[in-house]
């Protein structure tokens, strides 16, 4: 067996309060590694954190591996309903294809994708790592200390050593603009104005019943795209667990104390794209009241049940999105600072990969790290190793992520017009194809339950 060497008294640094952050907190405090995390953010419940996220196999498999297996089930239970359907739509709401048979049978629930609202996540990941989250903790500057030893400073003048500090700041690291600052973001083009509406009897009848039951797409003409994703919670308006979901989950979500910090609700998530050079220069510095008048001019010709959904959207739930992926680099020197997530591999929200790779960043960084503590690994192997995979798959989904041009539809004047006919007439197509839309549907579940392992 080999011996402990003296990375055996590991202390871990971890920036960023973030999904992939926190999944390593997890991991590797139950394999008994000393973790600190530090979070600029003020409280458990500060920033708008409501969005969806799509959790794959990857992304499932990290945390059951990282998380305790109560905290894994928890996660499980306060999932949102799974989409049945995936729609696209034309801007007057005309039906394009639908594509129905997305939800899996499997009692397993590692191998099926997952609907969760990014502050429901956050809270599942705080619980039970309380004790080593420091909220409050804005980092200004790392130094290396004389025995290799890495201390993180922050802006109220304290500071902290470790072993490891590992950047998961998110892609604005100020870990990674000291580190690699050759490391650059490329905006792709494409700007997303995003809300959040309340979904209740007067927004539910806003939707077609397929789009009540799935993910929505819109292509429209002048390179706009829209997606609506609905989501449905086990818990009521009160935060009490609704009736049906059963005993276990029921149990589970009244126990969890995460929830008295979750403003999660049911409701319709709705973000539209398109290209920079269409909207004003300040688009990024607008604020709601502004962002919803722009959204509301350029969709006028647009059917009134969608504009209606633009305009009932929770006044602090909008924002604008700059699209941009990380620019790839060659790997680097190995050091006892590393990064995970889009502190390193930033890539576009459309792909739904981001949260994933960071998950799977996590487990892998912890397996290298325990190997390190263990004596199996001198540590800065291990950094390697996990720098040297971690490379190779995040890099690869970032460039399929660019390739995909950020979500909007087509942009050139007239070539445009005549792609976006060309893509509505083959979607008019298939969707009379019941066998091509079950082959669709087929290959969707077979590539989702094909969860990776390193």
């Amino acid at each position: 067996m080999p011996q402990p060497t003296p990375d055996a008294e590991l202390r871990v640094l971890v920036i960023g309060a973030g999904t992939g952050g926190l999944c390593l907190a997890h991991g590797l405090r139950r394999a008994g590694i000393d973790v600190q995390v530090f979070e600029r953010d003020a409280t458990r419940a500060d920033g708008l954190h409501g969005y969806r996220v799509g959790i794959d196999p990857d992304g499932s498999r990290a945390l059951r591996d990282c998380l305790p297996p109560e905290l894994y089930d928890t996660f499980v239970a306060t999932c949102a309903k799974a989409p049945e359907y995936v729609n696209f739509l034309t801007e007057k709401r005309g039906e394009l294809l639908s594509v129905g048979g997305f939800t899996s049978d499997d009692p397993d629930p590692v191998d099926s994708e997952k609907s969760v609202s990014r502050m429901t996540l956050r809270q599942v990941l705080l619980t039970g790592v309380e004790d080593v989250v420091q909220f409050g903790k804005v980092f200004t500057h790392y130094t290396e200390e004389p025995d290799g030893r890495v201390t993180a400073h922050f802006e109220d003048g304290t500071s902290a050593t470790g072993t490891v500090l590992v950047a998961a700041d998110g892609s604005n690291s100020r870990v990674r603009r000291q580190y690699l600052p050759h490391a650059e973001l490329k905006a792709l083009g494409p700007i997303g104005i995003t809300g959040k509406v309340p979904l209740t009897p007067e927004t539910r009848a806003l939707l077609t019943p397929r789009m009540q039951r799935g993910i929505s797409m819109v292509y429209a003409p002048h390179a706009y795209f829209c997606i609506f994703h609905v989501m449905e919670f086990p818990w009521d308006e009160g935060g009490r667990p609704k009736s049906g979901i059963g005993s276990a989950d029921a149990e589970l979500l009244a126990s969890w104390p995460g929830l008295t910090y979750d403003n999660s609700r049911d409701y319709v998530d709705w973000g539209l794209v398109t290209q920079s050079r269409q909207l004003p220069a300040n688009v990024m510095e607008m604020k709601s009241p502004d962002l919803y008048r722009l959204v509301a001019e350029r969709t006028t010709d647009w059917h009134p049940d969608f504009r209606r959904l633009f305009a009932l959207a929770d006044p602090n739930s909008c924002f604008p999105i700059n699209i941009r992926t990380s620019v790839p680099i060659p790997q680097w020197e190995t050091t006892r600072i590393t990064l995970l997530g889009d502190a390193i591999h930033t890539m576009t929200p459309g792909r739904g990969v981001g949260a994933n790779t960071a998950l799977r960043d996590a487990r892998l960084l912890c397996r290298k790290l325990v190997q390190a503590r263990d004596g199996e690994l001198p540590l800065l192997d291990a950094i390697r190793q996990y720098e040297t995979t971690m490379i190779d798959y995040a890099f690869d989904a970032v460039r399929k992520s660019a390739r995909s041009g950020g979500g909007s539809g087509p942009s050139a004047p007239v070539i445009g017009r005549a792609l976006l006919g060309l893509l509505r007439t083959a979607m008019r197509i298939v969707n009379h194809l019941p066998a091509v839309k079950n082959k669709m549907a087929e290959g969707h579940r077979s590539y989702r339950g094909h969860g990776r392992e390193e």
